[in-house]
């Protein structure tokens, strides 16, 4: 994740990468070298130290997410963090009252709110298109923890926390659901599934994502606490009902988000894989499926386009879109925020923990007041 940010910030025009910390400084230099970014140390707080950096992105493995962005709001940096935001609503909390006492300027990289079809079908429900929504539901579906040989960090809850399925691609999907309809989540009832209660693991590091061929030799086997499969039934609102899926074991799908909002008026549906598209269905008319046209978009779903109708913009993009937001608020410290924050961090915290209490009671979890 650390290259897929550098990459992105090169696309934006007023943004300069200083440094990069890392835990092997070796592999620091050699993504610094192949970015031109002359300094690179093992110890962050070096960075912290040096009054010319601005702000920090923070691209590690969830358990450290709070103690790094912690010291980073304590030493005045303005502070992207990687989601989950922390492993726990407690950490979530200070997190976002240090920010707000210290008035910085901080995110939580819910990157997929920026794809251009994303905010057309969130201008179709602000401008009444949808009607009143009455069901969300979809999945995020992935398939590269399919088989027990397969291993990734965020299987270990000490650096993943207590959730995986739900924390690592869950999460993406109902900030996705509540930031499309402006509706908030009230209560779920949450089943999750351990389908390899032991797994694998490499004795040396492996590549996210990339683990998917490799050799039986110097492997340990280890227990599995974290679910490979979630399945949630949600009501939001007042009386909107929805059901949603979060699987890491679906052979075939290799990053499948799908949403579907059913409003009174009409309905829309998205589909990662087809970035470009999307399904507007209705009653007593044709559907449609239209295809990304700034042109021809709402106006404010427009601006999360820069190329023109034909021509794709993907995952990469929404990466630009949410640092370019990200560093016009910094620039320009009297705008408002284009961008999801430490607070809405705390919010998938909040949903996560009631997944985990509805799941271990077997019941349906209420959200607690924020």
């Amino acid at each position: 994740m650390g290259r897929v940010h550098l990459e992105a910030l090169r696309r934006v025009e007023f943004v300069d990468v200083a440094a990069i910390a890392g835990r092997e400084l070796g592999a620091a230099k050699r993504l610094g070298a192949g970015f031109g970014i002359e300094t690179a140390v093992d110890d962050y707080h070096e960075l912290l130290e040096d009054v010319t950096i601005d702000s920090v992105h923070i691209c590690t493995p969830n358990a450290t997410h709070y103690q790094m962005a912690k010291d980073a709001l304590l030493a005045g940096k303005h502070v992207l963090c990687e989601k989950p935001l922390s492993v726990s609503v407690a950490e979530a909390q200070e997190l976002v009252r240090l920010a707000r006492e210290r008035a910085l300027r901080n995110c939580v990289c819910h990157n997929l709110r920026y794809y251009p079809m994303v905010q057309q079908m969130r201008r179709m429900r602000e401008d009444g298109d949808l009607g009143e929504v009455l069901v969300v539901q979809g999945t995020y579906s992935q398939d590269w923890l399919l088989y027990a040989t397969d291993w990734n960090w965020r299987i270990d809850a000490k650096a993943g926390g207590a959730l995986r399925a739900m924390g690592d691609i869950g999460s993406h999907w109902f900030d996705m659901a509540e930031h499309l309809t402006g509706l908030r989540v009230q209560s779920l009832c949450a089943d999750l599934q351990t389908f390899h209660s032991t797994r694998k693991r490499p004795k040396q590091s492996v590549e996210t994502f990339g683990g998917k061929l490799l050799s039986a030799a110097a492997v340990e086997d280890t227990q599995v606490h974290t679910e490979d499969f979630g399945a949630v039934l949600f009501r939001m609102g007042e009386s909107a009902r929805g059901a949603m899926t979060a699987s890491q074991v679906s052979a075939g799908r290799k990053n499948h988000l799908s949403i579907e909002v059913y409003g009174t008026k009409s309905s829309v549906r998205w589909d990662q894989e087809r970035p470009d598209e999307l399904w507007i269905g209705q009653r007593n008319s044709p559907n449609q499926v239209i295809v990304k046209d700034p042109s021809l978009l709402k106006k404010a779903a427009a601006t999360y386009a820069d190329l023109p109708g034909g021509h794709s913009e993907g995952y990469d993009d929404t990466f630009k879109q949410i640092f370019r937001r990200f560093y016009t608020s910094i620039a320009e410290l009297e705008s408002a925020p284009e961008y999801p924050q430490m607070l809405d961090g705390l919010r998938q915290m909040r949903i996560m923990e009631a997944e985990l209490e509805s799941h271990r009671k077997r019941s349906w979890a209420e959200l607690a007041d924020e």
